[in-house]
Order: structure tokens, then C-alpha cells, then sequence
């Protein structure tokens, strides 16, 4: 059951990075939600190292590190894979 949350998670912090970047993103679906993930662990390895990441109730503190490592990485990733692919992906 932890792998599917972990794709639940993933696919919500990827659909919201990409929300919240200005402009087009050119990654597919199934790649956010790999960035997602990530960002999920490296937001909660950040809360960990800051003392944050188990509070009584609702963890919006680690949520929200969460939600700003996923948008980071997926920034970061889609400029890779764009960079990768030649620019701009063609219809």
C-alpha cells in the first residue's frame, strides 16, 4: 500500500508544480508524477533535518516543503527533458 500512495502523492505534487510554474511544461504525465515523488521525499527529508516532519494534527509544515521541492524539481526536470528532446516538442 506505501508504493501506491507514494504514486497518489506524486501524481498530486506533479499536477500542482505544474500549476503553479508559469508557462507550458513539455514533460509528460507519468515524468511529473516521478518529480512529484521526488520532491515528496527530498520535502520530507527537509522537514526531517528541521524538526518538522511528525505534529500533532495536519503536517502543513512538511506538506508545504513537499509542494515546493516537487515545484523546484519539476522545473528543473522539465528543462532537462526539453533540453533533451531538441527545444520544443513537435505535434
Amino acid at each position: 500500500m506505501g508504493w501506491l500512495w507514494a504514486i497518489i502523492v506524486g501524481f498530486v505534487l506533479g499536477l500542482l508544480a505544474k500549476a503553479i510554474i508559469p508557462g507550458k511544461q513539455h514533460s509528460p504525465l507519468w515524468l511529473a508524477t516521478i518529480f512529484g515523488m521526488i520532491g515528496a521525499i527530498v520535502g520530507n527529508s527537509i522537514a526531517r533535518g528541521i524538526g518538522i516532519d511528525e505534529t500533532r494534527g495536519i503536517d502543513w509544515g512538511r506538506h508545504g516543503l513537499q509542494l515546493g521541492a516537487a515545484v523546484v524539481i519539476v522545473f528543473l526536470g522539465d528543462m532537462l527533458y526539453t533540453s533533451m528532446r531538441g527545444g520544443r516538442q513537435r505535434a
